[in-house]
This record gives structure tokens, sequence and C-alpha cells, in this order.
């Protein structure tokens, strides 16, 4: 019940963690109805003024997605371990005919993940000024190869610029299409993206240390170790957050 509660309410976690430990992250993908766009997000609304109403203690982040088909949308929060399911949340529960009657009308879709953070390949610390989430998704065919590669091309990046650029996660199961592991970099404008893309890239990088030979040798491992990636840009709706 706790479960079914938390994918159809929104998933009201603990929105960023706090410690370098490892995370659990939740993150919930909401394809709206053509044409129920507004209808969905005053449907959130309703949902998130009905928590905090009923003293719900529990925060989240809440977004859009950028780019890509259709209208999605995202809720995302942090768990310190699996037991945290096991807790009750009674402003949720009290709430849950508004997302019946204001939400799920105008959802089309729903697709729930559970991710684990990786700190050994992330910056240390969360953003404290984030308006914007470049994530990037990759489906793996050689899960040790792209350990080896992304610990590598991190550690790099760590020695010339003082730490990595994003924060990794990697997938606790899912479906057939869910990916295997994502990397996230924060922007607090959309003029921070101009400026990011005068960076030189991760594979630059690791080039001007390594050289040609051995970058070369890298570029082989990712073809083999690496099916597919993509990736989207996401807007916080602080809003709608918690």
């Amino acid at each position: 019940m706790k479960k079914l509660v938390m994918i159809i309410l929104m998933l009201p976690l603990v929105a960023m963690a706090q410690e370098v430990d490892s995370q659990l992250l939740t993150l919930t993908e909401f394809t709206v109805k053509q044409g129920h766009a507004a209808q969905f997000l005053e449907g959130v609304k309703k949902w998130k003024t009905c928590y905090n109403e009923n003293n719900g203690t529990n925060s989240w982040n809440f977004w859009s997605r950028v780019q890509g088909e259709g209208n999605v949308y995202g809720v995302s929060g942090n768990m310190s371990n699996w037991a945290e399911m096991d807790n009750d949340d009674e402003a949720g529960e009290a709430c849950r005919v508004v997302a019946m009657n204001f939400i799920m009308p105008h959802v089309e879709k729903v697709v729930y993940d559970i991710t684990r953070s990786i700190p050994k390949w992330s910056k240390k610390n969360p953003s404290t000024d984030m308006k914007l989430v470049w994530v990037t998704y990759f489906k793996v065919k050689d899960r040790a190869m792209f350990n080896e590669i992304v610990k590598d091309v991190s550690g790099t990046l760590a020695d010339e610029e003082g730490e990595p650029r994003g924060y990794w996660y990697g997938f606790m199961g899912g479906g057939l299409d869910a990916p295997d592991y994502m990397v996230s970099e924060t922007f607090p404008s959309y003029a921070a993206l101009d400026e990011d893309d005068k960076k030189d890239s991760p594979f630059t990088v690791y080039k001007k240390v390594h050289g040609d030979k051995k970058a070369k040798e890298m570029n082989e491992m990712w073809s083999k170790a690496v099916d597919k990636g993509w990736s989207y840009l996401w807007e916080l709706n602080q809003d709608l957050s918690n």
C-alpha cells in the first residue's frame, strides 16, 4: 500500500541529500494527456495545498521537461535507505482523493524509478542555486567496462578542475527500457548553459591530459560498453515543489 500511495501521490520525499553517503533517489515521470497540462498543474497545486494543510512533513522537487515529445513532468526525492518506504504518510493518505480526482484523470502514463547515488564519481556538495538540470541517461552493454571508464574520466576531471562536473546515479532495477545509469548537471539559469558550452568536453579534457593514444583507447572502450545514451533538460518549478 505504501508503494502505491507513493506512486499515485507523487513521492513526497526529502528533496536533496545532505550527506556524501550514497542515497536512494526516487524519480517519477508523468506524461500528461494532450491539452490537459493546465488541469494537471492545477491538480498538483491542490494536492500540495492539501498535503501541507494536513501537516505533511516530506519534501519533493517538481520539474517540467523542456525537450522531447509530449508534456512530461517529473517529481524527485531522496531516501537514506529502503526502510523509509515502510514509514506511513498520513498526510498523503488524507489527500488521496485529491490526487485521484484532480491529477490522475489528466495523466496518460506514469513511470517510476529508484536510483542510487554514486558519490565516488560525483560532485561532493548539492547545488544551492538550481533552476535547471541537464540529465544524461545511459543504457550499457558492459557494466564493468563502463564503471572503469567513468571512474577514469571523473578522476581526470577532478584532478584538472577540482571535482567532477555532475552527480552520478545507478538505476535499481526497472523495465526493459529503463536506463542503467544517469548523470545530472545543475545550472542556475539558461544563460549558464551558454557559459557551459564554452567549456571543453570531458573527452577533450581527458585527451589533453592523457594524450591521443589513451583517449582513442578510451573512446573504443566506450563504444563497446555503451548501448545508447540520451539526454533531457529539466526546469524546476519552485511553486509546485515542497
